[in-house]
């Protein structure tokens, strides 16, 4: 039994990060039921917070990508609403169809993220300064695309947009006994398959065991022999090709274009990233975190919604949440890094994390 005890594997700062963050919006939304039980029981709630703002949660997953590596990307809300009026315009010329309009898309998010990787890797200029001007070169040139509102009208991007699956056995009974399904957008499978395939290349692929190295510590990468410009530059090249995602899944929930899309989004992502386990220091977090940290950002939102408190509070909140996290962040890290301090390890049951000296399950 000693032996055994020996031999468990703390859990990693990141995992442990992500436990708390999945804990505290399993709280948030356990007390959101019980204020306003006639709202939060229903399934369809808890898929509107995924189908209304899938965009956001795709740049948060963007974010974390660069914060794991050490750096940082503000211009992500900007390059998303390019995007999304980009394509709104493409869709109503002549000539347009989604497929184009799709990689309309991609090219610009992959632009960005290409010009602003190199400018930060190969050239070694701050991340910030860079991402601040990418932030404005892109709400300029949005603006010089089409300062007014706009609305896709072709018939193929309507009928995109207006699909939905429905989950015949999961869904509510209105009050006319009339059971109503679960809808699930394509912007929400969007978002859900970007998670699973972000998720899988930074827990199996060799630029994802790069990228912590790079965050942690990128003198002992180096050291390694780890390209850390190139690893660098890949992940703000990765962030772009999302940003340019979240642009086209913002449009496939609005159905238009504005100057005003994903103001503020940048903000958002990034604090939706540390709440859901992400260090602003790099070589820590759990892409996993990312959709944990937006939908707690967002289920206060609803709170406040429904018991009709001024949006100001919202903001409040907000910040709170968000220094809560930094500071508790710190103080695990301080704790788990001291001589003899403590280290919280998984419990017996999770057996697979077990390791014996010889090698054998316990």
């Amino acid at each position: 039994m000693t032996k055994l005890k020996e031999n468990r594997v703390p859990l990693s700062n990141a995992n442990l990060l992500f436990i708390i963050a999945a804990v505290i919006l399993l709280v948030m939304y356990l007390f959101a039921i019980a204020l306003f039980p006639e709202s939060f029981t229903q399934p369809q709630t808890f898929f509107d917070l995924f189908n209304n703002n899938a965009a956001l949660i795709i740049l948060a997953c963007g974010m974390s990508v660069v914060m794991i590596g050490g750096g940082i990307d503000i211009s992500v809300g900007g390059v998303c609403g390019l995007v999304t009026m980009s394509c709104a315009v493409f869709l109503q010329s002549a000539g347009a169809d989604v497929g184009r309009s799709v990689l309309l898309a991609l090219a610009i998010g992959l632009a960005f993220g290409a010009l602003q990787g190199f400018l930060i890797a190969y050239l070694e200029i701050q991340p910030f300064i860079i991402t601040l001007a990418g932030m404005f070169l892109a709400n300029g040139v949005m603006t010089i695309v089409n300062s007014t509102p706009i609305r896709v009208e072709l018939p193929a991007f309507v009928a995109l947009f207006e699909t939905k699956l429905k989950i015949a056995w999961l869904g509510t009974v209105n009050r006319h006994g009339m059971f109503i399904p679960c809808k699930i957008s394509i912007s929400m499978l969007i978002a859900v398959g970007v998670i699973v395939a972000v998720a899988l290349l930074l827990k199996w692929s060799r630029f994802g065991r790069n990228l912590y190295a790079v965050g942690g510590n990128a003198q002992s990468a180096l050291m390694l022999g780890i390209n850390v410009k190139r690893t660098r530059f890949l992940s703000y090249l990765l962030c772009g090709l999302l940003s340019g995602i979240a642009g086209y899944a913002f449009l496939l929930t609005t159905a238009a274009g504005n100057v005003g899309n994903a103001s503020g989004f940048e903000m958002k992502a990034i604090a939706a990233s540390i709440i859901g386990g992400t260090m602003l220091t790099g070589g820590v977090g759990n892409i996993l975190g990312s959709p944990i940290g937006a939908l707690s950002l967002l289920t206060i939102n609803e709170i406040i919604r429904a018991a009709g408190i001024d949006s100001n509070i919202q903001t409040i909140i907000s910040g709170f949440l968000l220094c809560f996290f930094i500071v508790l962040q710190s103080v695990i890290i301080w704790l788990r890094d001291r001589s003899g301090g403590f280290k919280l390890q998984r419990p017996p049951w999770l057996k697979a994390s077990l390791r014996t000296r010889d090698g054998e399950a316990p």
